[in-house]
């Protein structure tokens, strides 16, 4: 009798479960307790898969063999307890799929750079001639495209959430890019269980394989001390210390890995120190997966950046607008401040994770001359910075805010969208934010 897969969610990794599941044979129902979109529905029906939205129902779905949950759907909800309570396994989307595969994967996951690192990745991989897909926390699901059997490798962001449902899967290589606090309200607001969730990403790891990481990042090294792994460690590094693996000497990349490889840092497309980590931490993955040096540098020169992290939107009457939507915490706006060379009209505001404002105290100080507030509740935002600019508006609309951000700034400033927040108060997600910032600059 076939055995009985039920979806939690249905989404994008949903709706690819669902697919991949049926096609190996399974018995599949989705089940989403919020409403599932239109275009997700049409692909379901399509499927001839059955589903139900708004709504658990227990006698559907306590019956499964397997669970697959969605990322969005944290632990303690009430059907995750009960299938916990009944023994029935309960993992991701990557775990489900990655059974399934014998192809190779590129496992990628951090605080904050992931995105970039991902892309920037599978743009030297797929510039090197691989037949390369690229999932995870982005673009089209992992399982949709083993179900169709897209790819020979994949390069996959993955989020904590992610990792927190795998058991088996062992990327071949992995990638941690850093690590600060994030989404401690999914993991009681303890760091070492949200910094223990991001390991997992190496723990099925043999002696075959490779983890990447940041040896200058605190919490990565002290944790590597503390616990021990079979995987070949491969460090890269801001500082000339550590002559293992990728470091910069006379602002050059240079890389010990497989063969030498020297690459001025002045000839990369993305500016930043955040950048250059990303670029070290994808040259690594690139050199151990044979790809050209040529090829590696033309790649690292041509890579055009991702959208809504610290994206040029226009330069209007001389002031640059510049989308960061993407920074949903305070770390990520961190290097969006530091990478400031003007006077900084900053959009900042949404729903807070816990955010510590302190750190970027010293950067406003220094790059900012007024804060405009774009939340619902901006209370934090106003205490921690209100002595600290001379200009602070609260606004609670896009346009609004960019309209503020206009009458504020002088040629030569620079408005930057940067939140460090989460953007569901407001907006749909990050990427609708990003959008509507970009609608309302180019409507000025």
């Amino acid at each position: 009798m076939a055995k009985r897969l039920v979806v939690l969610g249905g989404g994008e990794s949903g709706v690819g479960t669902a697919i991949l599941g049926k096609k190996k044979g399974y018995e599949v129902f989705v089940s989403d307790f919020g409403k599932i979109k239109e275009s997700y529905k049409e692909v379901l029906a399509l499927n001839k898969l059955d589903w139900e939205e708004g709504k658990h129902t227990e006698a559907l779905i306590l019956n499964a063999d397997v669970v697959m949950k969605s990322p969005g759907i944290p632990d303690k909800s009430p059907i995750v307890k009960l299938l916990k309570e009944k023994g029935v396994p309960v993992i991701s989307e990557i775990e489900f799929a990655s059974q399934l595969i014998t192809v190779t994967t590129i496992g990628i996951t951090g605080s904050n750079g992931k995105t970039t690192t991902t892309m920037l990745t599978h743009h030297l991989l797929k510039q090197g001639g691989l037949h390369v897909g690229l999932a995870g926390n982005i673009g089209k699901s992992f399982a949709w495209q083993v179900a169709e059997n897209k790819h020979d490798s994949y390069v996959l962001e993955l989020s904590s959430f992610q990792l927190d449902g795998i058991e088996s899967y062992k990327p071949h290589i992995a990638v941690i890019t850093n690590i600060s606090p994030d989404h401690l309200d999914r993991y009681e607001y303890k760091y070492e269980l949200y910094i223990a969730a991001k390991f997992r990403i190496t723990m099925n790891q043999t002696e075959e394989d490779y983890l990447i990481y940041d040896a200058d990042d605190e919490v990565i090294a002290k944790w590597l001390e503390q616990n021990t792994i079979k995987a070949k460690k491969i460090p890269f590094s801001l500082s000339g210390n550590n002559k293992e693996g990728i470091y910069i000497e006379n602002n050059t990349i240079l890389s010990k890995i497989e063969e030498e490889f020297k690459m001025p840092i002045n000839e990369l497309s993305l500016e930043g120190k955040h950048n250059v980590k990303n670029a070290m931490a994808a040259t690594a993955v690139a050199q151990l997966m044979r790809i050209r040096k040529q090829t590696i540098r033309e790649s690292l020169s041509n890579f055009q950046g991702v959208e809504h992290r610290l994206e040029k939107v226009l330069k209007i009457q001389n002031v640059q607008y510049i989308n960061d939507s993407k920074a949903t915490n305070t770390n990520a706006t961190f290097f969006a401040l530091d990478s400031m060379t003007t006077p900084t009209v900053w959009i900042v505001g949404g729903v807070d994770k816990g955010n510590d404002y302190d750190e970027l105290m010293q950067l406003v100080n220094e790059k900012v001359k007024a804060i405009i507030c774009l939340g619902v509740d901006n209370q934090k935002i106003i205490n921690a910075f209100g002595n600290v600019v001379d200009v602070m508006v609260e606004t609670t609309s896009m346009s609004e805010a960019v309209k503020v951000a206009q009458r504020i700034a002088e040629k030569g400033d620079t408005v930057l969208l940067s939140p460090a927040c989460a953007s569901f108060d407001l907006f749909e997600s990050y990427e609708d934010r990003g959008r509507q910032f970009k609608a309302a600059v180019q409507n000025l």
